[in-house]
């Protein structure tokens, strides 16, 4: 077979395929257009109805309505996804209908899209397209059979194909003159190589052969190949860059040559506030002086160095670079937790220094007066009684700073059980024990019903009642020390009123510090060690469980401990 007639059957066969694929092409997009259109229609008229759907407007009637002026299934969804108006149901048959959220055209309404989708009318038992858009007071959805739009889809392709048979023949005849030219390769090559320089690297050649024409079409696929492993490796590259910079705890902000914003991390958006989409100008950045200069100077191609600043309360490190090809990045490390860090720390050692200055100097003026003189008996046991004292406040004070810090770290962890709180509170309030801590002071003890049983670790219990009996105790002279119970919703609250010298509103919201004291002058005797109420803190919040205060001065002071319901215990 001579090399025209060749080129001439294959000619031949390209028509036939190319008309085909015409068609099928043809069909394709007469059917995405007609139901775009047909989308689109319908959207219009369900934002329509949504619109005439106002407070004071049936939504029933409505939907018949408009299901009558329209000529389609019309139907109101409202904002618990039930429907409330339907063109092709009564009022009877709407309270049986099902929720319509699962929907996906409903879903995709409620998010503040245009929302379609095609299934079986289970009324009618036939395929229908539904469209919803969102309405002032829920959702509004058209539906209409695609038996109609099958019928002008069929009717479209029966043209296509009437109208491609003529074409066919022309292409038949054209294409013995055509078979007599080898320009069909080169523009076959010329389009694919158009194609790839577009960036379709999927495309691949068709073209097998020697000569010059099949050594183009192989350098093309190698090249092809090629740039398509490159851009594979450039992407996976971008997605593993991106997933860096999500996962950094600093944040990360890089501008382009005009200063917008073109990528910022999570970590970023969280210290800087920011909310928008990306790109964007960077003045919607914090007017932040410090932030500013950075965001301006690295801009114009300076390096700058790290300054500090503060931005929303949080203290920040700020570093931009200039980068090579125009541009900047801009880094933030926020500092302050370490701060925070540095203040307790800072603040605990001065406190607990001032605690044991005062004791270790008793102990140690006692100490040298017994060592150097010998002061008479009675002299003697009262030195010996003032340094037993003292180094017993010294212990009361390692033993709590033990405890908070065992809490605090975790090395703690509640083991609660369903307790009576009667047997606690009876146990604690002994009188013997009372009138060690304040002979003046008369102890009452009220339960509540419904709260005489509480979910809670008995030694934290314990060790709560004790340092708030203790406490009352110890700024009551003459009075009442009163154990209580309450039940909430929420748990059991349990604590201690008493009707001492009360606590100033200035010092309240302080007082579960560590080492803080309201007023020194008004604690009856040597005081405590300031760490009882931060420990009852830390126990109570181990349970899942709160504590509060309330005091008047003069008249009294409340300190209670709320326990959940089978409380989630954490480590503190």
């Amino acid at each position: 077979m001579k090399l025209a007639e060749r080129l001439l059957l294959g000619s031949l066969l390209v028509v036939g395929v190319l008309v085909a694929f015409v068609i099928v092409i043809a069909g394709r997009r007469i059917e995405n257009r007609l139901a775009q259109e047909t989308t689109a229609t319908l959207a219009s008229e369900a934002r329509l109805v949504g619109l005439q759907w106002t407070r004071g407007v049936d939504a029933d009637s409505l939907a018949d309505r408009a299901g009558a002026a329209l000529g389609h299934h019309v139907s109101l969804v409202d904002s618990a996804g039930l429907i409330a108006g339907d063109s092709d149901f009564d009022r009877p048959t709407l309270a049986r209908l099902e929720s319509q959220l699962p929907l996906r055209e409903i879903a995709a309404a409620r998010a503040g899209a245009t929302g379609s989708s095609t299934r079986v009318s289970p009324s009618t038992g036939e395929e229908e397209l539904h469209v919803a858009v969102p309405a002032p007071r829920g959702v509004a959805r058209v539906s209409m059979t695609t038996r109609a739009l099958e019928e002008v889809l069929g009717r479209a392709k029966r043209d296509v194909v009437v109208a491609a048979l003529p074409a066919l023949l022309i292409a038949i005849a054209l294409s013995y003159w055509l078979a007599r030219s080898i320009s069909r390769p080169i523009v076959e090559l010329s389009n694919g190589a158009a194609k790839l320089a577009s960036g379709d690297l999927s495309h691949r050649f068709s073209l097998i052969g020697s000569g010059e024409v099949g050594d183009l079409a192989s350098a093309l696929r190698r090249m092809a190949d090629e740039l398509g492993s490159r851009f594979s490796a450039l992407e996976s590259e971008d997605v593993l860059m991106v997933a860096v910079i999500e996962s950094l705890s600093e944040g990360v902000v890089v501008f382009d040559t005009r200063g917008r914003i073109v990528r910022i991390n999570e970590s970023a958006r969280r210290l800087l506030g920011v909310t928008s989409t990306i790109p964007a100008p960077s003045d919607w950045m914090p007017r932040d002086r410090v932030l500013r200069e950075a965001i301006s100077g690295s801009i114009a191609g300076e390096d700058i160095a790290p300054a500090e600043t503060t931005i929303d309360e949080r203290i920040l490190v700020i570093t931009a670079r200039a980068l090579p090809a125009g541009g900047a990045v801009l880094t933030l490390f926020d500092l302050t937790p370490l701060r925070r860090i540095e203040m307790v720390r800072r603040d605990f050692v001065a406190n607990a220094s001032h605690e044991l200055k005062t004791p270790l100097t008793v102990i140690g003026g006692f100490a040298e007066t017994l060592a150097e003189d010998d002061p008479p008996e009675p002299q003697r046991r009262q030195f010996a009684a003032a340094i037993r004292s003292n180094a017993q406040r010294m212990q009361r004070l390692v033993d709590d700073l033990l405890d908070l810090s065992r809490i605090e770290s975790g090395g703690w962890v509640p083991n609660p059980i369903d307790l009576d709180i009667r047997i606690v509170a009876e146990e604690l309030l002994a009188p013997e024990r009372i009138r060690i801590l304040s002979p003046g002071v008369q102890t009452e003890l009220t339960i509540a019903v419904g709260a005489e049983r509480v979910y809670v670790d008995p030694t934290a219990l314990r060790q709560i009642l004790t340092n708030l009996i203790e406490n009352a105790a110890r700024h009551t002279e003459a009075g009442t020390v009163r154990v209580f119970s309450t039940a909430e919703p929420g748990g059991i609250w349990i604590g201690v009123e008493d009707t001492g010298t009360g606590i100033p509103q200035a010092h309240l919201p302080r007082i579960f510090e560590r080492f803080y004291r309201a007023d020194p002058s008004r604690v009856r005797g040597p005081g405590g060690t300031g760490l009882g109420l931060a420990i009852v803190k830390h126990l109570a919040e181990a349970h899942g469980g709160r504590v509060r205060a309330e005091s008047t001065v003069g008249k009294g002071t409340l300190v209670a401990a709320l326990f959940p319901h089978r409380a989630i215990v954490t480590n503190a």
